[in-house]
């Protein structure tokens, strides 16, 4: 897959905006995809925030980056649904920028996941390559393992993701969830194999590593799938999608609207 190309505008500093989480090793994920980020665009500075558990919050990165004489950015949620986090938090974490300093025109993009309807390319290259480390060997089913939600227009995007990498791979795929909603891992994988799947692999529809994804491989493999991915984390894929997210919005057509001290000039490219 071709590196992104931006054009000038792109210098903004990039900012990451991941959930967040008490396992240590979400955040070295979130770091190592800034790394893999800033690597494949050199000369754009790339900076990860999380919303709980790991500091520093987008709304600190934000207001240093004013301080520093970056008067623009880009927000890129490093999430995969639309749902409260997109929709609240991150706007809320925006806003919070607009106390007194500097002027800040800040623009938040769309998630990684599908955005108007459509799968990005990139992000099911990067489940595809995750799967192929599990395992490279043939399945003939596949359930595509996601944290979970509450929000019905947010697993439908899930269920969008598995229906497009079902049929690129050939095979059926149906969706679980560790949280918030059924089917759980371990019920779709047992569905499969009593529809007459020999052979079924899980695909982790997570950014991290954490405690859900290891409830997913827990339960995957006691009810006999065979491979059980990893999360995305840094794959160049992934990569490419965050600066592909963050290129669409600065190259917006619409006028930049700068803050004056006090206000946040907010854009929210591509809004729910």
């Amino acid at each position: 897959m071709r590196p992104a190309r931006l054009t000038a505008p792109a210098a903004d500093p990039v900012v990451l905006v991941a959930h967040g989480s008490r396992d240590p090793r979400a955040a070295e994920a979130t770091r190592a995809l800034a790394r893999a980020v800033a690597a494949a665009r050199p000369g754009t500075t790339v900076l990860p925030s999380w919303l709980d558990h790991t500091e520093p919050g987008p709304t600190a990165v934000l207001r240093g980056l004013a301080e520093a004489g970056r008067p623009q950015a880009v927000l890129v949620p490093l999430l995969l649904t639309a749902a409260y986090h997109r929709r609240v938090d991150i706007p809320a974490a925006v806003a919070a920028a607009r106390e007194p300093g500097p002027a800040m025109d800040v623009r938040v993009t769309d998630v990684l996941g599908p955005a108007d309807a459509a799968v990005d390319a990139a992000l099911l290259a990067a489940l595809r390559r995750r799967l192929a480390e599990a395992d490279p060997g043939r399945f003939d089913a596949l359930v595509l393992a996601a944290a979970g939600t509450r929000d019905p227009h947010a697993r439908g995007s899930v269920g969008r993701v598995a229906a497009a990498l079902g049929g690129e791979l050939g095979v059926p795929c149906r969706v679980s969830y560790a949280s918030a909603a059924p089917p759980s891992t371990g019920a779709a994988v047992t569905r499969l194999r009593a529809a007459g799947a020999r052979r079924v692999a899980v695909a982790a529809y997570f950014l991290a590593p954490g405690r859900f994804h290891d409830a997913v491989v827990a339960a995957a493999r006691a009810a006999g799938a065979v491979a059980v991915a990893g999360p995305l984390t840094d794959a160049p894929e992934l990569a490419d999608l965050v600066l592909r997210r963050a290129a669409l919005a600065v190259d917006s057509k619409t006028p930049r609207r700068m803050a004056r001290p006090g206000r946040a000039a907010v854009r929210l490219d591509q809004a729910e």
